[in-house]
């Protein structure tokens, strides 16, 4: 198994709102969001600054391939770059079973 490499913390929250603001720009995918995390529009600038917050919607857009792949080619990124991210912030340690 490949080990993630962790972002460190101020670049994890700074890349973080990249991905917010890419699910805020895609037209049919906010809905999906503010259903699935029972956010509402309201709630988006005042919790933009909540690396918990921020941890989740890097979660949110991991859950389907398609979503990392454009988001990341949308910042410019490699794909992997979002575990990265994810794994910088609150809550992202991944588990060491040895």
């Amino acid at each position: 198994m490949e080990a993630i490499l962790v972002m460190k913390k101020d670049l994890a929250e700074t890349r973080a709102l990249g991905i917010l603001g890419w699910v805020l720009a895609q037209d049919e995918l906010l809905p999906v969001f503010l259903n699935a995390t029972g956010v509402t529009e309201g709630d988006l600038r005042s919790r933009a600054a909540d690396p918990v917050f921020l941890a989740s919607v890097v979660e949110f857009v991991m859950l389907d391939d398609a979503w990392v792949i454009d988001c990341a080619q949308a910042q410019g990124w490699p794909p992997q770059e979002i575990m990265q991210i994810r794994a910088g912030l609150p809550g992202g340690d991944q588990p060491n079973w040895t």
